[in-house]
């Protein structure tokens, strides 16, 4: 297995990961529903994170080296199936973290419970560890269904923030695979080319954070406070992971143009 080889497969799982973390992302709301500690649900949550934000460390300065050695042995026209396959894994994480809400939902909101008792992280994995947590882990592990389809409330999600999540996913899936891709197209100035995409990521995640978090917030606390049934906290989770799923899809269908648009941009700054 050639270097180049072994590089995309560690992309890809990274990749993967980091889609994987982001979809149980959005059940964090329910669990934090489930146990009335919606703060302390986000606040352990974002342990986890942190192992997404490691990978996406990583994984740029991957890219970046098999861009740079395409560019070096003149195989760029190489490039865009290995990412298109990169694309494709961050599809094939989220599915996976779908499959994985339904456990993730029951573990997690024990965890929450268990950091409760124990008052601080150190003393939560201190439980983990030597209390044989293990055990009642894989008891809680539970089948995805597709029950809960048959008990969606669409009637009072709005559907617009949820066409945006779908849009913002796609973009933020592509951003910086397409900065780092026209890179390769534009070699001579490609380190402008991969600078561009804090701006791509950028714009979404102010629309993400001016959209789609704000609503989906609202619909939590509305549950919380027993304005809404925690049916319609689960039918917007459903609907945000599926558009995040068929956004990871469209983003197969917008990474050319994305790059292009970057390519462009690029030659009009230099």
């Amino acid at each position: 297995m050639g270097e180049n080889a072994e590089k995309l497969i560690a992309v890809i799982l990274f990749t993967a990961t980091i889609h994987m973390i982001d979809t149980l992302s959005y059940s964090v709301r329910l669990a934090g529903i489930r146990t009335k500690r919606l703060a302390m649900a986000l606040s352990l949550f974002n342990i986890i994170v942190l192992a997404a934000r490691t990978a996406n460390m990583i994984q740029a300065p991957l890219l970046g080296s098999m861009v740079d050695r395409a560019i070096a042995g003149g195989q760029v026209g190489m490039l865009l199936k290995s990412f298109r396959i990169i694309i494709l894994s961050a599809t094939v994480g989220s599915i996976i973290g779908a499959a994985l809400i339904p456990s993730f939902v029951e573990i997690f909101s024990k965890g929450i419970i268990a950091l409760e008792r124990a008052g601080s992280v150190p003393g939560l994995l201190g439980t983990v560890v030597y209390q044989g947590s293990f055990r009642k882990i894989r008891s809680s592990l539970k089948k995805p269904g597709f029950g809960i389809l048959k008990r969606l409330k669409l009637d009072r999600i709005p559907p617009t923030f949820l066409l945006l999540n779908l849009f913002i996913t796609a973009v933020s899936t592509i951003g910086v695979l397409a900065a780092i891709y026209a890179g390769a197209l534009v070699p001579d100035y490609r380190i402008t080319a991969s600078q561009l995409s804090g701006i791509i990521n950028g714009a979404a995640t102010i629309l993400l954070a001016v959209v789609v978090d704000p609503q989906a917030a609202m619909i939590t606390d509305q549950t919380l406070q027993g304005l809404r049934e925690r049916q319609e906290a689960n039918t917007m989770v459903v609907l945000l992971v599926a558009g995040k799923i068929l956004g990871t899809v469209l983003s197969q269908l917008i990474f050319l143009p994305a790059s292009q648009i970057v390519v462009f941009i690029t030659r009009v700054i230099v």
